[in-house]
């Protein structure tokens, strides 16, 4: 997860996640997830993690969780909204219908594009936790 990402100029904002309503219990230590963050040809694609345990989300003042990212490194551990996880280790309806969701909105902006497109919907606090753009405060 980067720091500051500034989105290429054909990336379209992100409408879907700030609507998302799905709550903490949602998701249990031990789920595999993704942050979606983009395309790659005509997949979603994103940075995947392990949800280990809960963790207040100081950017939105709610129950978040820390989630661990095993490629490791300086931020191995991060804390994330549930509103931005999908699972992988299981299919629940509610993160196929946020997936779908978001592939129907995001695809057809990028189609052709070649490579991965990151949106920059997302960077890193100072504390390691995710934050969407919407969720930002201060333009942060």
């Amino acid at each position: 997860m980067p720091d500051a990402v500034s989105p290429p100029p054909h990336a379209p904002g992100d409408i879907v996640t700030p609507e998302r309503d799905i709550n903490h219990q949602h998701f249990r230590p031990g789920d595999q997830v993704v942050i979606l963050k983009g395309t790659s040809g005509s997949n979603l694609w994103g940075d995947t993690y392990k949800v280990v345990t809960p963790s207040w989300h100081t950017p939105t003042d709610e129950d978040g969780w820390r989630l661990y990212d095993p490629d490791g490194g300086a931020r191995t551990y991060v804390t994330a909204h549930p509103r931005y996880l999908v699972h992988l280790s299981r299919r629940c309806p509610d993160c196929l219908i946020y997936q779908q969701a978001l592939r129907m909105y995001l695809l057809p902006r990028l189609a052709g594009t070649v490579g991965d497109v990151d949106c920059g919907w997302y960077s890193l606090t100072s504390l390691n936790q995710v934050v969407h753009v919407a969720d930002a405060r201060g333009g942060r």
